[in-house]
């Protein structure tokens, strides 16, 4: 698939069907999502790959504020990746100073390049996938055991689309665009 088909065409799906994704496809979405730019190439994103049931029916239960939406989403992937991101290193010096004015909003940014880059590469695997940010963080981290060294950047639903979504509309370039000479 051509990269600028591969961005037109990857809608977020929240219907999959119930066929399994082999780890093998998974590994190759999370090696292309390896060559997505960080901060001085701190390359700190990881990802938690959950196809266990309970596992999910427990993040879906517990840690999505109730969101039903998120829920029946997660109810309905094969799998759930939790993208996390390692603290302290994106967007800092190696003296734990900021190298930026973003601070600790920077690990985010490169969180969302390697997600963004992810789904693309699930949409060019032929899956689906949707990005969800309503969670709470601490209780993600305590169903999964996660150290205070890692944040949770996203929870995002991967199968194969039982849907297709249309094309929602988008702003026109001239809304987006400003040029300065």
């Amino acid at each position: 698939m051509e990269t600028l088909t591969g961005i037109k065409t990857r809608r977020s799906i929240r219907k999959f069907t119930e066929q399994k994704i082999e780890k093998e496809i998974i590994e190759q979405m999370i090696e292309a999502a390896s060559y997505a730019p960080s901060w001085k190439n701190t390359q700190t994103t990881r990802y938690i790959v959950l196809s266990n049931e309970e596992k999910k029916k427990q993040i879906a239960d517990e840690c999505v504020m109730d969101f039903a939406w998120n829920q029946k989403t997660i109810y309905g992937a094969p799998v759930l990746v939790v993208v996390t991101t390692v603290n302290q290193r994106s967007g800092y010096e190696r003296d734990g100073s900021f190298s930026t004015s973003k601070g600790t909003h920077w690990q985010s940014f490169d969180a969302g390049i390697a997600t963004q880059t992810f789904c693309l590469a699930a949409h060019e695997s032929g899956l689906g996938t949707v990005v969800m940010g309503i969670y709470d963080e601490e209780k993600v981290k305590e169903v999964l055991e996660l150290p205070d060294s890692l944040s949770v950047s996203a929870l995002v639903a991967v199968g194969y689309p039982d849907q297709q979504p249309e094309v929602p509309e988008r702003k026109s370039v001239e809304d987006l665009i400003t040029f300065v000479e």
